[in-house]
């Protein structure tokens, strides 16, 4: 899983039969370096994160098996973060 901010919602009316009923995002990766660019992706959300929030997404084919049925995607969003504690 890596941490993302929701920057932009996807409008898509004509897509794949297992896209249809879930929202989809751009989100922006959190670098781990500052001196590389960050990340964008698109991705299947079904818990209704907004634009703004800080997100937990997977990739990959646990992107696929999170959701309830088969669908067509590399990323899903599995969380909403309402707080990250950097203490110790």
């Amino acid at each position: 899983m890596e941490v993302a901010r929701v920057i932009w919602t996807v409008v898509a009316t004509r897509k794949d039969d297992g896209l249809v009923g879930y929202k989809l995002l751009v989100l922006e990766l959190e670098a781990v370096h500052a001196d590389r660019a960050a990340e964008r992706l698109v991705a299947v959300d079904y818990l209704g994160a907004g634009v703004g929030e800080r997100v937990l997404v997977t990739k990959g084919s646990g992107a696929r098996t999170s959701l309830e049925r088969p669908t067509p995607t590399d990323a899903t969003v599995v969380g909403i973060i309402d707080t990250v504690d950097l203490a110790g």
